[in-house]
């Protein structure tokens, strides 16, 4: 691998990575190497065929594709073809299934009532004005201040103390803002109008974007082990963790992982959803996957499923999931992206490098607008 006289160098063969090295190869005609630590492409969406049963399943979790950009949906569909799948997530509480996120489904059945939709918020008003919560101050206080406190105890609580391994009072307001909430017996997970799985799955989607005389890859390449071989005037874009871009020099971010356990059981439908949530502590596991379902087009085995429990846990510093952040973290990312804004030739961005979690989405939107800026910048 020639890297002296490199004009682009991409770190990361997932969605910011990958779609950048195909704007560079198909619109700027010019080389481009991208490396990437694993030894595959995909980043956290990559897909594989499981050896024993013939299912598609993704190896770092379940990952739907969904958009509400007509053009994030045309740029993907240059790649893939998709499947009608919508997505939808139960949770089970006391050995009984619910509907999440909350809907009007999950009140009803959990309350044992029969609430039109007008009749929810007067209906949650009560059980939220027995907090008195009136200015909220962290995860917790926010939860209950918008679903009150049994339905947040039941189906909130739990699972937030599992995946971040934190009380719920030391978490921000802002990891709230995922979670979607519904006054009707909508079950869809997502309100994206695009969505759906490649039908060939994401690996796929990789090959494809990647697949350019001018794009030359190289896994199982740590960025930080061929650094020094780097040429001066390379531009590198970077997606990896930005702390150990600068050698932690201000202190390591702190995000969460997940272990995911497989199983192979002698069914052909283990639990009926792609997903199925477990909320209460007790239970180890955050989620299980069933991802058969995420492909009802395929014809899979009769006798035999697989399935894959969910464990969070900190990350190592070897595959960081979601970022944490608190008021600690979010000091020190700035003081990152300061170090970042004074260097030349080096761009620094995606999930890792910009310590957010974005969806792939997001993602795809955030590379195509930097391949815009090094399109004005770098490109004579």
């Amino acid at each position: 691998m020639e890297l002296k006289s490199t004009r682009f160098l991409v770190v990361g063969a997932g969605f910011f990575g990958s779609v950048i090295a195909e704007r560079i190869a198909n619109d700027l005609k010019e080389h481009v190497v991208v490396i990437d630590k694993r030894n595959h492409i995909g980043g956290n969406c990559y897909a594989e065929i499981h050896p024993e049963t013939g299912i598609i399943y993704h190896k770092y979790g379940t990952h739907i594709f969904h958009t509400p950009s007509k053009i994030i949906w045309d740029y993907i569909n240059r790649f893939a073809g998709f499947n009608g799948y919508r997505h939808q997530v139960l949770n089970t509480y006391k050995e009984k299934v619910y509907q999440m996120p909350i809907n009007l489904e999950t009140i009803n059945a959990f309350y044992n009532i029969n609430l039109k939709p007008f009749e929810v918020d007067a209906f949650l008003s009560k059980e939220i004005q027995k907090e008195n919560i009136t200015h909220p101050a962290n995860f917790e206080e926010k939860a209950i201040s918008l679903i009150g406190r049994p339905l947040y105890e039941a189906f909130i609580k739990g699972y937030t103390k599992k995946q971040w391994q934190k009380d719920p009072k030391e978490l921000p307001v802002s990891i709230l803002s995922r979670l979607p909430f519904r006054k009707n017996y909508d079950e869809s997970y997502y309100f994206s109008r695009w969505q759906g799985i490649p039908i060939n799955d994401y690996t796929e989607v990789f090959k494809k974007m990647l697949d350019h005389p001018k794009i030359e890859v190289h896994l199982n390449t740590d960025f930080f082990e061929i650094r020094d071989r780097i040429g001066k005037d390379t531009l590198i874009i970077y997606s990896g963790p930005i702390d150990q871009f600068f050698d932690y020099k201000f202190g390591k971010l702190e995000w969460r992982t997940l272990d995911f356990l497989e199983k192979i059981i002698p069914v052909e439908d283990y639990q009926g959803t792609s997903v199925m949530n477990y909320g209460e502590e007790s239970v180890p596991y955050t989620r299980i996957h069933e991802p058969r379902h995420l492909h009802p087009e395929k014809d899979y085995p009769k006798d035999k499923t697989l399935i894959i429990e969910e464990y969070p846990r900190p990350d190592d510093g070897t595959n960081p999931f979601y970022p944490v952040n608190d008021a600690k973290n979010q000091s020190l990312i700035l003081k990152y992206r300061e170090e970042v804004n004074r260097m030349d030739n080096v761009m620094i961005s995606g999930r890792l490098g910009n310590y957010k979690y974005y969806d792939m989405t997001d993602t795809i939107d955030i590379a195509l607008k930097t391949y815009d800026t090094i399109k004005t910048r770098y490109h004579a």
